[in-house]
Formats: C-alpha cells, sequence, structure tokens
C-alpha cells in the first residue's frame, strides 16, 4: 500500500491531516480513495491499523546540521529526536530566536543540504510555514507507529513500515512552474488558482514529470483534487506520486552520501 500525507501540525475537523491512499502498477499511480483525520491520535491509529505500507509524508524528519551542532544538541539523528520532541515548542522556539538572533541578515535560518534541490523550507522554521511544528508533531508519531526511516538509519529489508520525506512543491513546480495553487485563505481561492489546480491534476494524468509516473483518477477523484481550494488532497496525492517513485527505486533513491542526522527529501 501506498500513501501520501498532507500533514498538520495541529489538526481540526477544517484543517485535517489528508492522506492518499494508492497503489502503483508499471507506471501507473492509482488514487483509491482519500482519508481525513481531525486528530493526531486518530491518525496514528489508522496508521496503526495498516500492517504495510510505504508513505510520502510532506513535513521534515530532520534538522539541519549547522544548527543542531551550535546548539550543542545529539548529533546522532535518533537522540537527537528524542531530544527535540522532549523538548516544548516555546523552548524550541526560543532556541531558535537566539540562533537566528546571532546571524547576519540574508542568513537567519540554516539549510539542509536538501533544500536547495527541493526548494523546501528550513525545517527549523516556526512560522510561514511551521514546518519545525510538523517536525515535533510528526516524527515521533511515526516512530511511534514503528516506521522505518530509510534517509536516517539502517532499514532491514522487510521492514513493513516505511517512512520518505516528500515535498509536494517539488514537484508542483516541475508541472507548473512557481503559479500559487492552493490557500487557505478564502480571500486568496482565485479563479486563476483553481485554473493552476485543473492544470496541475492534468499534468499529473499525463505522467509529464521526470519521475515518468502517470497518476489515475476516476471522475470523482479528478473533482475532488481541484475543488479543494486549500490544496491539501492535491499535496496529498503529490506525496502519493513522490511515494511511488522512491518505493520503485533502490535504497529508495535516496543519494549515497546522505546525511543521516538531516535526511533527504524524496525525489530531489
Amino acid at each position: 500500500m501506498l500513501i501520501g500525507v498532507d500533514f498538520s501540525s495541529t489538526p481540526t475537523q477544517r484543517k485535517p491531516v489528508v492522506v492518499a491512499v494508492g497503489l502503483v502498477r508499471g507506471a501507473v499511480v492509482q488514487l483509491q480513495r482519500l482519508e481525513r483525520f481531525a486528530t493526531h491520535g486518530a491518525f496514528a491509529a489508522w496508521l496503526d491499523a495498516q500492517p504495510a505500507w510505504t508513505g510520502g509524508f510532506d513535513l521534515p524528519f530532520g534538522l539541519p546540521r549547522e544548527l543542531v551542532e551550535t546548539l550543542g544538541w545529539p548529533t546522532g539523528w535518533s537522540a537527537c529526536i528524542d531530544h527535540y520532541a522532549r523538548m516544548t515548542r516555546p523552548a524550541i522556539r526560543e532556541a531558535f530566536v537566539a540562533f537566528c538572533d546571532a546571524r547576519p541578515v540574508g542568513g537567519k535560518f540554516a539549510h539542509r543540504a536538501c533544500d536547495g534541490p527541493a526548494g523546501s523550507s528550513p525545517s527549523m522554521k516556526w512560522i510561514n510555514p511551521p514546518v519545525a511544528w510538523m517536525l515535533h508533531a510528526g516524527v515521533p508519531l511515526l516512530r511511534g507507529v514503528g516506521a522505518a526511516f530509510p534517509a536516517h538509519e539502517a532499514v532491514a529489508a522487510d521492514a513493513p513500515r516505511i517512512a520518505l520525506e516528500a515535498y509536494p512543491g517539488l514537484l508542483a513546480r516541475e508541472l507548473i512552474g512557481r503559479r500559487p495553487y492552493k490557500s487557505d485563505e478564502a480571500a486568496k481561492q482565485t479563479a486563476e488558482r483553481l485554473i493552476a489546480r485543473k492544470d496541475l491534476v492534468e499534468a499529473l494524468e499525463q505522467g509529464r514529470t521526470r519521475l515518468a509516473l502517470r497518476l489515475n483518477l476516476t471522475p470523482a477523484q479528478h473533482a475532488a483534487l481541484i475543488d479543494d481550494a486549500s490544496g491539501d488532497a492535491l499535496d496529498a496525492a503529490l506525496c502519493l506520486v513522490q511515494a511511488a517513485w522512491g518505493q520503485a527505486r533502490p535504497g529508495w533513491g535516496l543519494p549515497a552520501n546522505v546525511d543521516p542526522l538531516e535526511g533527504w527529501i524524496v525525489s530531489a
């Protein structure tokens, strides 16, 4: 089973965790259904009830090495995540603010090696988007259901649950450039963004990406991905395609020299 997950650090009924469930046959990724979870507990229980899956999750799994070493935190990934998970968000924010304040304008944030090729935000950002809180909530959740993390640790060949860090913006930009296609704000849910979602879904269905995979949708699914102005369902589908690509590659498509503390975004 393949899953693509649009994650939220604070899910609600209005802004749930959205999961695209599918499977891959050759070069075709079949979307089977969309699941939505208004709490982390419900999402974790659902993950734990599935015997085996490979998932692409839209949240960072690691912090920049420069940040971790400067703060004096453990540099082993597992120990670092344990330390990070024990901290409160106000304490994390205080540490990150102090780190940024000591750095020059234009270089406030530390970056992971994958941020450049992926075009992703620094995993230490606590606002716009709050990916630091997504890591804080999401990685302990995934570890709690027994997920294995190929970019960060040795993984057994028969590991039933594989977690890959995904980033829908990477695949979306390949297909429609930097055109905005989503917003949680009603005032920004414009006709231009609707057209961009239509173009993005059409490109996914036609397989117009370097990943050489085509997303197969029913007419109802096609409409659902376009009609969701928040873009959450579409982002989950993009993560599903990235997970399918990683699953089919030796070593999940990860670079041979990936830093296990920082990790990597699949297909970057």
